[in-house]
């Protein structure tokens, strides 16, 4: 593998983004709406879609990989990319 393909283009995450990240890692974060697009967490609707969307957008949150994830419900577990679980290790 080639770490530079791995790298996220945009190494900086606020406080927001890691409390996010943390979320989903502890499995209280579920994605819901078009696409998948917005972020449930707690239950509640995420209070920083912006960031929750740049996340997925940058790969760092997705859908579970077990494929069962896209079936006719209304919401699904989020979790952590490889990329997403590296950004919360500490370096």
């Amino acid at each position: 593998m080639n770490a530079e393909a791995d790298a996220d283009p945009e190494p900086d995450l606020s406080l927001r983004d890691r409390a996010i990240l943390r979320a989903v890692a502890e499995g209280r974060a579920e994605l819901s709406g078009p696409g998948w697009g917005d972020l449930v967490i707690d239950g509640r609707c995420c209070a920083d879609q912006t960031a929750a969307r740049r996340l997925i957008r940058r790969g760092l949150i997705d859908l579970p990989a077990d494929g069962t994830a896209r079936a006719a419900r209304p919401r699904t577990a989020a979790c952590l990319t490889r990329q997403g679980r590296g950004r919360l290790e500490p370096a």
